[in-house]
């Protein structure tokens, strides 16, 4: 029986270092390609010896997928192309390729520029790494080769983040990546058909979490506040935020923000306004709502007297400053062994672009899958969505560690054109379809370019061309009777005659008799006079009536039949 196979090498019972491997109908497909957060040694990025013990990375993979530009999706990607080595191909969007080797060049500013590591990626790396990327629409169905394809479906969560549908035939999975179900002030809300795979592989960030009200959320955000958060996402969705908020009370306190990175993203922002919300696209015209009027660079007089309160607006991976902090360490160590005292006041506020529990559900309601697979979150938290997800589903739900291979088996659905002509004239024959109950069809299967039709025989000679050969089944049936064969067959006609009412039965003048499509013979044995030998012959359509006289002719004739 076919079978998908999947192996997170992150990302599994974990948030942080997302590369989940994908094997289907003799593919194999690698998942994002992130490094970890929590970790500063070997444990940053995934272990690829997983993916093969023998040979090239390049023989083995067929393709390599990234969701978006975050580097725990993204982070390992030159390290795995150019220091592992793998020379396939790498898909993503537009605006993925376009911001990811921004971000990539960061991160190796910050590891080797300002922490001195030597075993690392260079900038010469993310280079070669980016042209190896294949840039997909969404929606746009890319063929990697003859049988694998894939899709990419609108993801939210982040500018470019793609969900994406890979299909070997009729076997499918789906895979989120991030998603945000929820639309915000600058993103629309993740969309996929129903396209019901026969596995989604979903992130479980907040696997028990249901959100309040946003607008609740917003009130509260809006004091005298640092904010410590992501270049490229949540700022731009605070900054339109606190600009639209300060425009509409006319408000004069100034609001700053670090240059660098979130200027860069703003620009990419401006470049791919398609991908953000109707509403952003709609004022573009007018305005470009990341060109801010209220929001300055950042001035480092500010980080004197920061206020009464940082506030964390996303999740923290365990191992971060951030989750430090919010575990309510007051002392940290950081780089050189210095020591900092956290004298502010902390507090978390959720304005992550991750769908909630009520959102990954929504998602699961939305594509239909057969089967589901969380990655990307706490071992507690998944556990107890999964048995949510079983309840409410009645479909099999996995959470396989990083390292475990979860075996998924498939019973594909092989989709079937059936010609116009071939309905008409079944539905003639028949009594009136029944959608609830299955309709047994007799017809030609022509398969032609992967796809299958069922004609009608006649319509199949006609496509390809071919004589009509008619084949028909034949069976002996011995009779005692002592009479001349003319009479035996007469007795034969008389008898079938009285017991099938129903059906057109003929005593022909060569002297054989039909019933139906079935001609029945009578001759003598060549050995004893006083045996008949009955021949039934009949064609495929007519096999059920030919296999029951046979049976009914087998019993014998009855003795008061002259």
């Amino acid at each position: 029986m076919p079978e998908i196979k999947v192996t997170p090498l992150g990302a599994g019972q974990d948030v942080g270092r997302s590369c989940i491997l994908v094997s289907i109908a003799g593919k194999n497909v690698m998942l994002d390609c992130g490094m970890h957060m929590g970790y500063n040694d070997d444990r940053r990025f995934p272990d690829f010896s997983y993916i093969t013990q023998n040979g090239r990375l390049t023989d083995f993979l067929d393709c390599v997928i990234i969701s978006h530009f975050h580097l725990d999706h993204c982070g390992a990607l030159p390290y795995f192309s150019e220091m592992v080595g793998y020379d396939g191909p790498i898909y993503m969007s537009h605006p993925t390729k376009a911001i990811c080797p921004i971000l990539l060049e960061d991160y190796r500013k910050i590891t080797v520029d300002k922490k001195g590591e030597t075993n690392f990626f260079t900038s010469q790396m993310i280079k070669d790494c980016m042209k190896k990327v294949v840039a997909v629409h969404l929606h746009q169905t890319v063929q990697v080769d003859e049988e694998l394809e894939i899709k990419a479906y609108y993801a939210g969560h982040v500018l470019g983040a793609a969900m994406f549908q890979i299909k070997v035939g009729c076997e499918s999975v789906v895979y989120t990546g991030d998603y945000n179900m929820t639309p915000d002030r600058h993103l629309g809300a993740a969309w996929i058909d129903k396209c019901r795979p026969d596995l989604l592989i979903t992130e479980s960030t907040y696997a028990t979490t249901i959100r309040d009200s946003k607008r609740c959320r917003e009130r509260d955000f809006l004091k005298k506040v640092l904010i410590p958060v992501f270049a490229l996402g949540r700022a731009q969705e605070l900054c339109i935020l606190l600009e639209t908020f300060w425009e509409r009370m006319n408000l004069k306190a100034p609001i700053y923000f670090s240059t660098g990175l979130t200027e860069k993203a703003n620009h990419y922002y401006k470049l791919f306004i398609t991908w953000t919300n109707q509403k952003i696209r709609k004022t573009f015209v007018q305005r470009n709502m990341f060109e801010f009027k209220h929001i300055k660079a950042f001035d480092r007089a500010f980080a004197d007297n920061p206020g009464p309160m940082v506030i964390m607006p996303g999740y923290c991976v365990q191992g971060t400053v951030g989750h430090k902090i919010l575990s309510g360490q007051r002392k940290l160590e950081m780089e050189g062994r210095q020591i900092l005292e956290v004298k502010m006041q902390v507090e978390y506020m959720s304005f992550s672009a991750h769908a909630d529990a009520k959102g990954i559900m929504q998602l699961i309601r939305q594509a239909e899958p057969r089967n589901v697979l969380l990655v990307h979150g706490e071992a507690k938290k998944m556990e107890f969505l999964r048995q949510k997800i079983e309840q409410e589903f009645h479909v099999s739900c996995f959470m396989p560690a990083n390292g475990e291979t979860t075996t998924i088996l498939t019973n594909p659905c092989i989709p079937v054109d059936i010609s116009l002509g071939l309905l008409k004239r079944e539905t003639a024959i028949g009594a009136a379809p029944d959608a609830k109950k299955p309709k047994l069809m007799h017809g030609t299967l022509l398969m032609k370019d992967n796809s299958f039709r069922l004609v009608s025989p006649e319509q199949a000679l006609k496509e390809l061309g071919l004589a009509e050969h008619q084949l028909r089944f034949t069976c002996r049936v011995h009779i005692q009777d002592p009479r001349k064969e003319h009479e035996t067959v007469l007795r034969v006609y008389n008898h079938l005659k009285g017991i099938l009412k129903d059906y057109s039965v003929q005593h022909l003048p060569d002297g054989s008799i039909t019933v139906e499509s079935i001609l029945i013979q009578a001759t003598a044995h060549s050995e004893d006079q006083g045996t008949k030998v009955l021949l039934v012959s009949w064609t495929y359509q007519d096999e059920e009536l030919g296999s029951y006289l046979t049976s009914l002719l087998k019993k014998g004739l009855p003795q008061s039949t002259p």
